[in-house]
């Protein structure tokens, strides 16, 4: 005889958790997470008279953007990439040193990346898009304690209960970048991103150096760059 079980109600307690191990599942998975950013955390020098076109990103977008919607992206396939700057001002505390590496490490993932889907040339021309890039800040990872946090049975269960009560693991470093990207010849605004990225739960994330998280979110940034691009010119994707 067989029994059907599958209508059987679940006790309260385990409901509970269920749910909490859904979210603490969530929250392991994730290398980097992208945190809300309000206009006044924008550098609007770096952007200029345009920044107030700025509007609030989706869930898979930046947090704040701007698509110029009277562009031909189609006229497109080459990129020119201006060097990647820092304009964390006075009150940053990151050493010349650790700004320069970020800076250098920027400059290399977006020419990695978007090399592979477009020419990257050195002067403007017709169908040449002109991409300035700026980290705005940054904050180092807490090795030690990160590895911690993500190893020892009993403090990653606080680092969870942590995640679930401010939305963000303990211990871990960020990355704040804006984006700009005109036609080379006229000057023409194309789009403008601004992101901030802190870093997530996943386990692959405990034993990277102070500066790992930042480097995940600069990949992120190159990534969704690239493919976002690659679709506008390309005609696979709407630019929206």
């Amino acid at each position: 005889m067989k029994i059907k079980l599958t209508n059987l109600p679940a006790k309260p307690e385990i409901k509970h958790y269920l749910i909490l191990g859904g979210f603490l599942l969530l929250s392991a998975c994730t290398t980097t997470q992208k945190v809300d950013i309000k206009q006044s955390n924008v550098n609007c020098a770096f952007f200029g008279n345009d920044c107030s076109l700025l509007t609030t990103g989706g869930k898979d977008q930046t947090g704040l953007r701007y698509v110029n919607g009277a562009v031909n992206w189609k006229q497109y396939n080459k990129i020119l990439l201006d060097p990647v700057t820092f304009w964390g001002g006075d009150s940053t505390k990151i050493s010349s040193a650790d700004q320069q590496m970020l800076v250098n490490y920027f400059s290399q993932q977006l020419k990695e990346q978007l090399g592979e889907k477009f020419e990257i040339v050195h002067q403007a021309g017709p169908g040449v898009m002109k991409l300035d890039a700026a980290i705005i800040d940054a904050e180092t990872a807490t090795p030690v304690l990160r590895s911690i946090s993500m190893i020892v049975p009993q403090a990653h269960m606080v680092a969870n209960l942590k995640y679930l009560a401010t939305g963000s693991m303990p211990f871990v470093g960020a990355a704040q970048a804006e984006v700009k990207l005109t036609d080379s010849v006229s000057g023409q605004l194309l789009a403008m991103a601004v992101d901030k990225r802190i870093g997530g739960g996943s386990f692959t994330t405990g034993f990277q150096w102070q500066w790992g998280d930042a480097e995940n979110a600069i990949n992120h940034w190159a990534e969704l760059l690239t493919t976002k691009l690659s679709g506008w010119t390309s005609g696979t994707e709407i630019a929206q």
